[in-house]
Formats: C-alpha cells, structure tokens, sequence
C-alpha cells in the first residue's frame, strides 16, 4: 500500500510537471540554470536520454530512482566538464552513493562552476576599473532511493542552490522524484520518469543593490543609500519521460532508448541514443537531442544535436573496479564543443 501511494504521488507530481512546461514564451524568464546541466560524461554522452535505465552516480541527476540499481555497496564518481569551450567555464564535482540497506541507496554530491575573471565596469567607467569578479555558483544534492519490488525502482532527492559575486548571492532549495520500472527476460526492457528542479522561487541579496543617490533639501545637500529589491525568479523545473530496451548479444549488449523532457522554461527537447557495451569492460555511445521549434522556426540554443563518449572499465576484485567516461556534445560554431571527463570507483 505505501508503495502504491509512493507511486501515485510521483505520477500526480508529473502531471502537474506537464502542465506547467513546456513554454518556449518564458525561455529566459526562469534562473540556476546550472541546474539543467548534466556532469556526468557517462549519460552526457548520449544526450541525457537514459532515463529508464540510468544507475550509479549518473542517476543523481538523470533520474534519482536509478541510484537503486548501484552495483555493489559504494560508488564515487569525479568529474569536470569544459563547458562551452571558448568562453572559459568549467565544472567540476564529486559524488558518493553508498548502499545503508538491502533495498537502499544514499547519495551525496557536489558541483562548483568557475566562470573564470570578469572585468568590472561601470556607466562611469565603461572601458574597465581595473577591477575583476570571479561569480561563482555551487549545487548540493542528498538523496535516496529504494527498490520497492523486483520490478519498481523509486527515490527523492533535495538540492541546495547557491550563486554568488563580489556583492551579491542567491540561495535556494529544490527536489527531484523519479521513479523506474524494469521488466523482461534480463530486464530488458525499462521505463522511467522523473520530475526535477521542483522548488519556490529565489532571489539575489547584498549590497550590489545599493544605490546613493542626492536627497532635496531646503538649502543642504546630501547623498543617501537605498536598496533596490531583486525579482523573484523561478527554478528550471523539467519532466523527463523515457524508454529503453537491451539486445543481448554473446559478448555484451546493445541498448536503444528515448526520451521526451518537458521544459517549464525553455522549449521541449526530444533524445535518442544507442549504446554497445562489451562485456561490461567498454561502452561506446552517441546520442542526438532536438529541440522543438515549432513555435518560431528558430535555434534558440547553443548546443546543438550530435553527442557521443566512450568508457573504459578495469576489473580491480571480484565487486570492485575502476573506470574513466568521455563525453562530447556539440555547440554551433560560436563555441568548441562541451567535453568532459570523469573517473568513477565502484567497491
């Protein structure tokens, strides 16, 4: 009974998901879009489309339920990601999921963006102080999942949101549901959804929103303080609804999987991607993600289609093993593409 209510719930959160999204007129309108961004080069690689089948760390931002099918009882990832090569930011993060029952998964993680030096200019100064900013932004994650039955993967996760400059900072709070369903021989074939980045607007604070400006007297003349108030800006919540089916063959499999996100902030976007696998000791993958432009006939993106990565898998004792992930994933011209890199350790 628990479970079913447990599933019930994500379902009604989903269909609020999709009501909500989808709206290429608030494109912009939303904030933390660092939030959509996807660190690990495993599911990167094909285009964030696995959904239904994602586990290990990956799962902590594809869909949470994933982290239920962790292999063995711990997984610690490392990754950075080069994004958009050209304009000099980059991501790094680490993430541990460590299994605290037969059915349970606990995860943690963490990703800091660097966007390197600003120069600081004003309408006084246009050309520069001489000054420079480093904004940076940080993304915390604690979840949980569980395996409800041989079949129902299910799990919740909270993030904590923080960006900051020299004189202004934001913080936040937000979570994500998901839940997968693995059937067939071999469990073949699997289903997922997941509802993220669900959380009350946020807004800036400090003392960038000082302004002095002269006060009229009768006769003296002073300058005084006030503070302007930031709007309030949402969170890019995304619903994710995917499917994926394996083909065994007799030294690995190939697996083939879709997936449709619903976006609340932006244009909806369509994945699909394949990936062989040879005995789980290498994996090569390409993905492509299109987004909807129906309502304009416009590229309002800078990523573009076409992804693909590859991992490489050392056995290091009859649970463990060590392993590197690759991913691309293309930009229009303006940029170099968006590579990262990752190690993860399973014990």
């Amino acid at each position: 009974m628990k479970m079913k209510k447990y599933i019930i719930a994500i379902c009604s959160l989903a269909l609020i998901g999709t009501v909500q999204a989808g709206n290429p007129q608030r494109a912009g309108s939303a904030g933390a879009s660092e939030l959509l961004i996807n660190p690990f080069a495993r599911s990167a690689g094909w285009g964030g489309v696995n959904v239904a089948g994602v586990s290990g760390v990956d799962a902590s931002f594809m869909n949470i339920a994933g982290i239920a099918a962790t292999p063995g009882n711990t997984q610690v990832a490392f990754n950075n990601t080069q994004w958009l090569v050209g304009a000099g930011i980059q991501m790094n993060g680490a993430t541990l999921i460590q299994r605290v029952s037969d059915v349970g998964f606990l995860n943690m993680g963490i990703s800091a963006f660097d966007y390197g030096e600003w120069e600081v200019t004003t309408a006084d100064q246009p050309e520069g102080t001489g000054a420079t900013i480093s904004p940076q932004s940080l993304a915390i994650n604690l979840g949980y999942a569980q395996k409800f039955t041989e079949n129902i993967y299910g799990g919740a996760n909270v993030k904590i949101y923080s960006s900051s400059i020299s004189n202004l900072n934001t913080s936040g709070v937000c979570f994500d549901a998901g839940v997968q369903y693995r059937t067939g021989a071999e469990d073949r074939f699997k289903f997922g959804i997941t509802l993220r980045n669900v959380g009350p607007g946020i807004t800036y604070e400090g003392d960038g929103f000082g302004v002095t400006l002269p006060v009229p007297t009768y006769g003296v003349a002073y300058t005084q303080t006030f503070e302007s108030r930031s709007a309030i800006f949402e969170l890019p919540t995304a619903l994710s609804i995917g499917g994926s089916y394996d083909w065994l063959l007799e030294k690995g499999k190939v697996t083939g999987a879709l997936n449709f996100t619903s976006n609340a902030f932006e244009k909806d976007t369509y994945h699909a991607g394949i990936q062989y696998s040879l005995k789980d000791l290498f994996q090569l993958r390409v993905g492509y993600v299109a987004r909807d432009n129906r309502a304009d006939g416009l590229r309002t993106s800078a990523i573009s289609g076409i992804c693909g990565g590859f991992s490489f898998n050392v056995p290091t004792s009859d649970d463990g093993s060590f392993a590197i992930d690759y991913a691309y994933r293309g930009t229009t011209s303006a940029f170099s593409g968006i590579h990262t890199i990752g190690a993860r350790i399973n014990l």
